[in-house]
């Protein structure tokens, strides 16, 4: 890939595409991953359980993205609308029910070396818990 938005754009096209293995080749190894809610998780296996889990539990599309670089041209901030159906109950969570869902949300990647190393993600979890629980 030719530049570090590049790399970012795939990241989200492979997301919205199911192509995981092609999101995992854009990872560093040492890959750190902060979730929204629960502990960072280091390394491309703990990555991967995590898009599993997340594939079992729900079905996601993120729309309306906007991309945006920073001075340091190493890190981005990314907004979207995460468009979902909650398929299978994640632990402590509400049951599920096939729920649909929008909510807005925001990564923020950092590159180093023409791979991703860190994946920081933020929604409102208690705003998700609502939707779902109508």
């Amino acid at each position: 890939m030719s530049s570090n938005l590049e790399i970012v754009k795939s990241y989200f096209y492979y997301f919205n595409h199911k192509k995981y293995q092609q999101m995992l080749d854009l990872l560093s190894e040492d890959i750190i991953h902060e979730v929204n809610q629960g502990k960072e998780r280091h390394g491309k296996v703990l990555f991967s359980d995590f898009l599993q889990h997340m594939d079992r539990c729900y079905d996601e599309q993120l729309t309306d993205l906007t991309f945006y670089q920073c001075e340091d041209p190493q890190k981005f901030a990314i907004e979207f609308l995460v468009e979902g159906t909650y398929k299978k109950t994640d632990e402590g969570l509400p049951e599920a029910k096939q729920q649909k869902y929008s909510i807005p949300a925001a990564s923020f990647i950092t590159i180093k070396n023409c791979q991703i190393r860190k994946v920081v993600t933020y929604y409102n979890l208690p705003k998700w818990i609502d939707l779902v629980s109508r």
